[in-house]
């Protein structure tokens, strides 16, 4: 077999479908985010990020920053080992206890990533549990699917967010069996939520644990920053909560809160966080600060509500379509992959505007979008610059709008 070949004809083949990923080499500036330097082959350019995960620019937070200086002076750069081997450290420890006391769960465990704590706690809850069913929403994450998927358990997917698909499938399974609902607060494509209390009724009612992913909630939701469950005071009827630290929360990682028995579970039977050499101590640091701030900080929240507020209103009054929802992430709606990259590339390289274009497979094809996360430090004018560039490509692409709402 010819394998170059054969990787350069499955590349051409997602450029001609206008699926493929180009990276943006981009240099946030401290303490000026969303700003950033783009460097490409003719030389660089100054940007601002509208995609960014880093939602209320916490990454640039004087206090999170500091933290980590702080932590690299301290300790050096790395942890040194797996957290069995030498890799635990008393910042480890902290963020642990910080973490639980977000959620108000016994323990907390800490993973190098959101994807590594999806993977690693689901793969191993579901394969250790004898006989265990998982119920997976349609929408559920990949991190999510591929923990289901390695732990080889039974699996059942109900419709998204649907209550009636999901009790008709709780009750179509034997009664005897462990059982496991495995879902997201906020959906990070659709932006939609799903209806918590009532999935927690229906696992009371089954006998089914709850696995809640709230990544794209934490830090963003509730009065210290807890999430969805916490704003809707159901943090107790959840058997585990996920989260990430590479959000809100503006570092890297990821983690579980649960009760002791669980996370001492996961940590002892987990491939994923037993062979994993450790976060180092100054992004340990840094994301307890970050998590200290905002769970005594709603200035950030509040903000932040408000400006997403404010860029739908803009949208709306240029009748440029984007998906309604409840949370901070407006899906500006193309529907074409290759106006989709256009679209992108144009804001980009004549506007300084960067945003990722999100096509196939990460959402159907017919639903290709622009996911505009605005945060608490884009100003007026970056709002300004935005709502300006999208009305002019808009009209340049031939776009279809919705009926324009009043000022």
């Amino acid at each position: 077999m010819d394998y170059q070949s054969f990787f350069r004809n499955q590349l051409a083949e997602l450029k001609q479908e206008g699926n493929y990923r180009v990276f943006i080499d981009l240099q946030r500036k401290r303490g000026n985010f969303p700003a950033a330097v783009r460097t490409h082959k003719k030389g660089q350019d100054d940007v601002t990020i509208w995609c960014s995960n880093d939602y209320l620019g916490m990454g640039q937070n004087p206090d999170v920053v500091a933290a980590m200086h702080a932590a690299v002076d301290r300790c050096g750069a790395g942890a040194g080992g797996t957290r069995n081997i030498s890799g635990t450290t008393h910042d480890h420890v902290l963020l642990e206890e910080e973490l639980a006391d977000l959620h108000d769960k016994e323990a907390a465990l800490v993973f190098t990533s959101g994807y590594v704590s999806n993977w690693a706690a689901l793969g191993t809850l579901a394969s250790k549990i004898p006989g265990c069913i998982v119920f997976s929403d349609s929408l559920n994450h990949a991190s999510m699917i591929e923990g289901i998927r390695h732990s080889r358990a039974d699996k059942v997917i109900w419709k998204h967010n649907d209550l009636e698909d999901l009790e008709h499938k709780l009750a179509s399974a034997d009664p005897a069996r462990p059982k496991l609902i495995a879902f997201e607060s906020v959906y990070s494509m659709d932006g939609d939520i799903a209806p918590i209390a009532e999935i927690c009724d229906l696992a009371d009612k089954y006998g089914a644990m709850t696995y809640l992913d709230e990544v794209h909630a934490v830090g963003l939701y509730g009065p210290r920053g807890g999430g969805i469950a916490e704003r809707e005071g159901l943090m107790d009827r959840l058997t585990v909560i996920e989260g990430t630290l590479g959000k809100a929360f503006g570092v890297v990682g990821g983690y579980i809160a649960a009760s002791t028995e669980l996370c001492d579970f996961v940590r002892s039977f987990a491939s994923g966080f037993i062979f994993t050499t450790a976060l180092p101590p100054a992004i340990a640091a840094a994301a307890t600060a970050s998590i200290r701030h905002l769970k005594r900080s709603n200035t950030e929240r509040e903000a932040h509500q408000a400006i997403v507020a404010k860029v739908r209103k803009r949208l709306d009054t240029l009748g440029i379509p984007h998906v309604p929802n409840p949370s901070h992430i407006i899906p500006v709606i193309v529907g074409n992959p290759a106006k989709c990259k256009f679209l992108s590339d144009t804001l980009l390289d004549d506007f300084g505007i960067y945003i990722q274009p999100i096509n196939y497979p990460t959402v159907p094809k017919g639903t290709e979008r622009l996911r505009i996360t605005p945060s608490p430090v884009h100003t007026s004018g970056d709002v300004d610059r935005l709502i300006v560039a999208l009305h002019s490509l808009w009209n340049q692409c031939q776009l279809a709008r919705q009926p324009m709402a009043a000022e």
